[in-house]
């Protein structure tokens, strides 16, 4: 067979670049067509890839650790190992560096050893006139490497380019004794643990500063009577377990948004510079909370599920989401995005747009209260769901309506 490069997969339209972090196969393995080959963390999923082939694993050329730009090629699967123990014309595996004397080819992101970053950092450079040689050796990334954090640092404290070169940030003003005795009270209150941020975390960190400062985020709140979906939901538990499937209430508040988004098609749009995009399919992401963060698989097409199919894909992808079993199209076209801190008892929320989408809605916890209906007391389960619009795209008219509209359909289902 012809050797089969293994890349790093593009895990979300908005990801540029993923750290492998463990290799499930070595050199010389020998491996099967969809089995583990190794592990990748990004700000979106934390999953284990398939191998792409059958076959060999001819050479590694990606460390684990290391963070690689998407479609980068991280190891080679073949019928056996080449009797020299590497490939013809293939670059070492970064291990073996050490042994080679040749130098290595430098690409177009390395042509200057000491300034690596990705083509996002790269736009972002030019977009605010950055050179980034400015940050040579200052990359807070692997190997060096300039992040978006590095880069968007530098340009928060001044760093630009004028017609007569670089103008580096300032240096700061040398601290003075008050801030001194500040340091050494805060010394005083006892030793703490150091732990490095997990690439997983830095990605969701960067991407979440990143989704503030593009997105005008608002904030509207509605609380909704849930007394008609609970009776639906324990009507139809017996059917759904014959079906070989757990019904919760989060299927219901995906199907009234996805019902929603229809007929307010300007929230399930994104905005490219000066253009929105109105967005032809409905695919509602689903926050997972996994260990070590909080991945967003996708159901697909969820205008067109009934009850059932909405429940069942819900379902599997939160299981594949925790057992690190999820693919690169599973986290990837989302339009709109669902996140339930109420399942943790959670009143309500106010959580940041997934960019590049423009809205997204929380479930608070479901909890029974007094409440007045037609001039009565009344006890009744109620929730408050919230929904974190972009203000650039969507007016608060139309956000209300957006929400009043779902809150009308679970108010008033039919079981």
């Amino acid at each position: 067979m012809a050797e089969i490069k293994v890349i790093m997969p593009q895990m979300g339209e908005s990801i540029f670049e993923g750290t492998l972090t463990k290799w499930l196969k070595k050199k010389g393995d020998r491996i099967k067509r969809d089995e583990p080959l190794f592990e990748i963390s990004t700000d979106k999923v934390d999953s284990e890839i398939p191998s792409p082939a059958s076959g060999v694993l001819q050479d590694v050329l990606v460390n684990e650790g290391q963070t690689v730009q998407i479609n980068t090629v991280v190891a080679v699967i073949g019928d056996d190992l080449p009797a020299s123990g590497t490939l013809e014309g293939a670059a070492p595996a970064p291990q073996s560096r050490a042994e080679s004397t040749e130098k290595p080819v430098k690409t177009r992101e390395d042509r200057s050893p000491e300034v690596r970053s990705s083509p996002l950092v790269r736009r972002i450079a030019k977009e605010h006139e950055v050179a980034l040689a400015a940050l040579a050796g200052k990359g807070t990334g692997i190997s060096g490497r300039i992040t978006k954090r590095d880069i968007l640092s530098y340009i928060e404290q001044g760093g630009s380019v004028t017609k007569t070169g670089l103008t580096p940030p300032a240096a700061p003003a040398p601290p003075t004794k008050p801030a001194a005795t500040a340091l050494q009270s805060s010394a005083l209150t006892g030793d703490g643990e150091r732990v490095p941020m997990t690439a997983m975390r830095k990605s969701i960190a960067e991407h979440m500063v990143h989704s503030r400062r593009t997105s005008a985020h608002v904030t509207t709140f509605f609380e909704v009577d849930c007394s008609r979906i609970l009776q639906a939901r324990e009507k139809s538990k017996p059917d759904f377990e014959r079906a070989g499937v757990k019904l919760t209430v989060t299927p219901f508040f995906v199907q009234a948004a996805a019902s929603a988004l229809k007929r307010f098609p300007i929230v399930n749009s994104s905005l490219d510079g000066d253009t929105i995009v109105y967005k032809l399919a409905i695919n509602i992401g689903i926050a997972v909370n996994i260990e070590g963060g909080l991945i967003v698989p996708v159901v697909k097409s969820a205008g067109e599920k009934n009850l059932l199919g909405m429940a069942r894909a819900i379902n599997d992808l939160g299981e594949r989401a925790r057992n690190k079993k999820l693919t690169p199209d599973d986290v990837k076209d989302g339009t709109f995005t669902i996140t339930n801190p109420g399942q943790y008892g959670g009143l309500t929320g106010t959580p940041i747009i997934n960019q590049p989408q423009v809205a997204i809605m929380s479930m608070g916890g479901i909890k029974k209260r007094a409440v007045v209906i037609d001039d009565a007391i009344a006890i009744r389960s109620m929730i408050i769901l919230s929904l974190s619009f972009d203000h650039r795209v969507i007016d608060g008219a139309t956000a209300d309506q957006f929400m009043a509209d779902i809150q009308k359909q679970l108010e008033s289902w039919q079981a």
